[in-house]
């Protein structure tokens, strides 16, 4: 007669800890998801209901980040004949954008204060919605470790 292996209440217990382990953090980090997918969401409305201002804020964003990363010298060296050719294409394009876009705002009754206003507000709501997002993320992930 073979004997069956012997088993403890605690081994058998062990898979099922596990299993609810893995239940508890998936949903926290699901409950993370839709928080943060609920952020973006808010964020993206935010987007199409100005996308002037959506339009600007970037722009000022890219701006700043390319004065803040370096350039080589290399680099520098291959492209400044091109940069002088696109620089002055950008010119008269900006220069013309400018004008029409001028006119086009004061039609609207738009001014250059209440654009920058919305502009910094949207920001600032990006902003805001990033930091709710990651918070709650990290919030989700602390409440799944300590279960």
């Amino acid at each position: 007669m073979s004997k069956a292996p012997k088993t403890t209440p605690q081994a058998d217990s062990e898979p099922e800890a596990r299993n609810d382990a893995y239940g508890k953090v998936s949903e926290r980090v699901a409950a993370a998801y839709a928080a943060a997918r609920e952020k973006t969401g808010q964020a993206g409305e935010t987007l199409e209901a100005n996308p002037l201002a959506a339009l600007l804020g970037g722009i000022a964003i890219g701006a700043i980040a390319g004065a803040l990363i370096p350039r080589l010298a290399k680099e520098k060296e291959l492209l400044a004949p091109l940069g002088e050719k696109i620089g002055e294409a950008a010119r008269a394009a900006l220069d013309a954008g400018k004008s029409a876009g001028a006119g086009a705002l004061e039609e609207a009754g738009l001014s250059s204060d209440q654009i920058r206003a919305q502009v910094s507000k949207l920001v600032e709501q990006a902003l805001k919605a990033a930091n709710e997002a990651g918070t709650a993320a990290i919030g989700a992930a602390r409440e799944s470790a300590t279960r």
